[in-house]
């Protein structure tokens, strides 16, 4: 079975979000890829993302800190596991940078970015170690905060970022 193939298979205990998106996937992979970018559009509406760090490599860092307007951070720190530009991006915060285990994974998480007639189809996969974990992210809000933060990507590679 080739790898394509595998990241079609829902995992055991998933939550995902596609959408088709007016851009083509190279500026969504941009948007993805570079802290500045990632910055303007990480996190649900009224959440700001002050600090962003990402070493763009296998084992390299994807470090971000989201602040709610209350003034409540959420940081996240894991690593890239795949990067395949401009199709998909895999991250994990199983391990934080040098393969050390992080202590307590929550999930995984994959992008991939389809073209589809000069459009890109969309889907964000998090991929979690336990139906606990699972249900958790559910709870916290999953598709409704996931579904903002994709909302104002796709404002940022439709209207607010230069080719």
């Amino acid at each position: 079975m080739s790898p394509h193939a595998l990241q079609q298979t829902p995992a055991a205990f998933e939550l995902s979000i596609s959408r088709l998106i007016d851009a083509p996937r190279r500026k969504i992979f941009r948007a993805w890829t570079e802290p500045a970018l990632l910055s303007q559009w990480w996190g649900p509406h009224g959440m700001t993302t002050p600090e962003c760090e990402m070493d763009l490599w296998v084992g390299g860092q994807f470090r971000t800190l989201m602040r709610a307007p209350d003034g409540t951070e959420y940081p996240t720190l894991g690593v890239f596991l795949e990067i395949v530009a401009p199709e998909r991006l895999v991250f994990t915060d199983a391990f934080v940078p040098g393969w050390i285990p992080s202590g307590k994974p929550f999930m995984s998480a994959q992008v991939t970015l389809e073209e589809r007639e000069g459009k890109t189809l969309y889907t964000a996969r998090a991929m979690h170690w336990s139906e606990a974990d699972r249900q958790a992210h559910e709870s916290m809000g999953f598709h409704d905060g996931w579904g903002q933060s994709l909302d104002r990507l796709v404002t940022l590679v439709t209207e607010g970022m230069p080719d």
